[in-house]
């Protein structure tokens, strides 16, 4: 892991650092951020009870969530990353144990799906990786905060009347909100986790 780690914690919010990342780890490599499927199935089930929603992944990476998600019985799952080298690892992977699986190379702040075509979107730290400039956290970049509402306009855009973005993060209420709180949309959050806590934002159109 120490081999690919970057020198500053900015680079993970670039698309050169995650190319060259997965460009030295091998297929068969997986990272998570946060928490596993295990430790947050039982509120997936909760939130999507219907296993043939259609789900969008946000910045899937080479996490295990998509895959764990799809042989719990998730078989609708379209995922996206901006990293080319990464999506073509993980179609390879899965096309044959996992054939209904999408992969899509794609800027999450400018996606190209139709308005309306999904019922769920995921974001598992996705947009933190967006938040690691250097800067005051009460006052973020102004890139920050665009490149934060873009992704969110764009989730809003794709999604169903009566659909969910579901988002994962260690980013605490008063440091998330301002990019969640969307006119004709409700906003639910979730803490967990005990020593340390994560949350869970529920945004529903």
């Amino acid at each position: 892991m120490s081999g690919v780690l970057p020198k500053k914690n900015e680079e993970y919010g670039t698309k050169e650092y995650w190319d060259q990342r997965y460009a030295q780890e091998s297929e068969e490599s997986s990272f998570d951020w946060f928490k596993s499927y295990n430790d947050i199935a039982d509120i997936i089930r909760e939130l999507i009870p219907d296993k043939s929603s259609r789900i969008l992944m946000l910045g899937c990476g080479n996490s295990t969530l998509s895959q764990d998600m799809y042989d719990d019985g998730y078989k609708n799952i379209v995922n996206t990353d901006y990293s080319g080298i990464l999506i073509e690892k993980m179609r390879h992977k899965h096309e044959h144990s996992r054939p209904e699986m999408e992969w899509h190379e794609m800027d999450i702040r400018e996606l190209k799906f139709d308005d309306d075509s999904f019922d769920v979107a995921i974001d598992k730290g996705t947009m933190d990786a967006m938040m690691t400039a250097k800067a005051d956290v009460w006052d973020p970049p102004e890139e920050v905060v665009q490149n934060c509402n873009r992704e969110v306009d764009e989730v809003l855009r794709v999604l169903r009347k009566g659909g969910m973005f579901i988002y994962l993060t260690f980013g605490q209420p008063h440091f998330r909100r301002r990019y969640l709180d969307r006119p004709d949309t409700t906003l639910e959050i979730r803490k967990l986790g005990e020593a340390f806590h994560y949350y869970l934002y529920i945004v529903r159109t």
